[in-house]
């Protein structure tokens, strides 16, 4: 049976998810309320602005049964403020901003800059074979990370070079790029082969 995977709908990129499961044709369904977190086999947390989210969840009554859900294992990826969301620190944020604290990483909030500051890079990626396109708005880096967190990816040139962009920590994966904007499957891919091996 076909793995079913939420995608968090409460803000931001979710259509652009939706399209690349849509591509490798997993079941999926949208989340807005703690009910629709029952069943699900992972979940994707997407990009778009994290302190709404954040407010959002709690607002919703979704914080709480997510945070256990994850606490209890479920997969999950999360890009751009789903990678936000994820860490158990975050710097740059509002005093009222919730995390999930599923990641022990600590990242900073619109690392590379502004919206204008946005900007695109190939990546080498750990256990990828080839560079991931990957786009950056507004987008976090990862300053720290604690022990048992893998780094997938760094941004190789630039002013930047050097910053942390992925990370993985057994069934918890976190890009601070969007790949679902590119079209290239391979990261969704790569979610969906921790999901049926966890």
């Amino acid at each position: 049976m076909s793995p079913v995977i939420g995608i968090l709908a409460l803000q931001g990129g979710v259509r652009e998810h939706e399209r690349s499961l849509d591509k490798l044709g997993v079941t999926h369904r949208q989340v807005r309320r703690p009910n629709q977190l029952l069943g699900l086999d992972g979940i994707i947390l997407p990009g778009g602005e994290s302190t709404t989210i954040s407010r959002l969840l709690e607002l919703g009554g979704v914080l709480e049964p997510l945070r256990a859900a994850l606490a209890k294992g479920l997969p999950a990826y999360g890009t751009c403020a789903g990678m936000i969301l994820l860490a158990n620190q975050v710097r740059d944020t509002r005093a009222d901003a919730h995390q999930l604290n599923a990641l022990d990483i600590t990242v900073r909030r619109n690392a590379f800059g502004r919206q204008i500051d946005s900007f695109e890079a190939d990546l080498d990626f750990v256990g990828i074979d080839a560079p991931v396109p990957a786009v950056f708005i507004r987008a976090p880096w990862v300053e720290q990370v604690g022990e048992g967190v893998e780094v997938l990816a760094v941004v190789q040139e630039g002013p930047a070079a050097g910053a942390v962009v992925a990370v993985r920590a057994g069934n918890v994966l976190a890009s601070s790029f969007h790949p679902e904007v590119t079209g290239d499957t391979r990261l969704h891919e790569l979610f969906m082969e921790i999901v049926r091996a966890s």
